[in-house]
């Protein structure tokens, strides 16, 4: 069977833990080439820098190639489907990772593919945005259970929905403090439910960013326009204003906290100066991490699914 990351609930805690392993040894040892002759395909739909960058630099790290390839240079511009597309893609190349807008195409892009596929970010989910996050976390702290995470701002976010799955699979409270009006999807809500009830951790949503922030060790936050959403942003800068995070809200928080966001940052809007670039900001380790975990994944996918076709294979 093979395996995709397309959802962060697609790894178990245990995964994703052996994720972490891995990219600790490969931040180390940075150089390593252990995908020799392997090639990644990149779709982008929308642009990026870290996504782009982390992918690219990662799989040259590990001595392979990877391939940009976009709607608007493919055949998809002409009517091409996304699963001929992906079954095309199998034929050539290792693994695929895929940048969207529907969270729709990433999960056919897996459907149809034969080689792993990775969700570099959809219109609902980020998983590998949580894992850089959740690994960023644990590199300055011995371990993430019993953590009071608390993301404030935009609650209906990608990046918002992967890492409540990840963090309540991972022993984390986390809370979302957002406007009613900008709440988490409820399916994600419920998902993140499930994992804490099997696995530890809480999820709470609240209007409060006060209430949120309380004693946390981690403060979260993002965009308050993401991309694609720019029609709505003097009606998102109007609900937000009370959630940015400044040094007035982080007080409330342990003296020791981690800010987080996870790039570009609007400063002035969701944060401030002295928050994004003050002592407590880890978030160009975060950005870093991005290139360590995804080469993790890359090299764990691949060996997952070729481990199982292995084992399906007759004497």
């Amino acid at each position: 069977m093979v395996r995709h990351f397309v959802s962060q609930n697609d790894l178990s805690p245990r995964e994703i833990r052996t994720v972490f392993d891995r990219a600790r040894q490969l931040k180390r040892t940075r150089l390593e080439p252990l995908l020799p002759g392997r090639t990644l395909v990149m779709f982008f739909e929308k642009s990026s820098t870290r996504t782009r960058l982390s992918f690219e630099a990662g799989m040259t790290q590990l001595g392979g190639h990877a391939i940009y390839l976009d709607r608007d240079s493919s055949q998809l511009s002409r009517g091409e489907s996304i699963g001929d597309t992906a079954r095309v893609v199998s034929r050539y190349a290792d693994l695929m990772m895929a940048r969207v807008y529907a969270h729709a195409t990433v999960a056919e892009l897996g459907d149809s593919a034969s080689i792993p596929v990775i969700n570099g970010l959809s219109d609902e989910e980020h998983p590998c945005q949580s894992m850089a996050d959740l690994f960023t976390v644990l590199e300055r702290r011995e371990s993430l259970e019993g953590l009071r995470l608390a993301f404030v701002g935009d609650g209906n976010n990608n990046v918002t929905h992967s890492l409540m799955l990840g963090a309540t699979m991972l022993g984390v409270d986390m809370i979302v403090a957002s406007p009613p009006e900008l709440r988490p999807m409820e399916r994600y809500v419920d998902l993140a439910r499930g994992n804490a009830s099997r696995f530890g951790g809480s999820i709470r949503v609240t209007g409060d960013a006060r209430e949120a922030v309380r004693d946390a060790d981690v403060i979260y936050t993002d965009v308050w326009t993401s991309m694609g959403r720019e029609a709505d942003r003097d009606r998102r800068l109007q609900l937000l204003a009370p959630y940015q995070v400044n040094e007035r809200l982080a007080a409330a928080a342990r003296p020791d906290f981690l800010f987080m966001h996870c790039l570009p940052a609007h400063i002035g809007e969701e944060v401030t100066a002295e928050i994004a670039y003050g002592p407590n900001s880890v978030i160009f380790d975060e950005a870093e991490n991005r290139l360590h975990a995804q080469k993790a994944l890359m090299l764990l996918l691949l060996e997952w699914s070729e481990g199982e076709r292995n084992e399906q294979r007759p004497a």
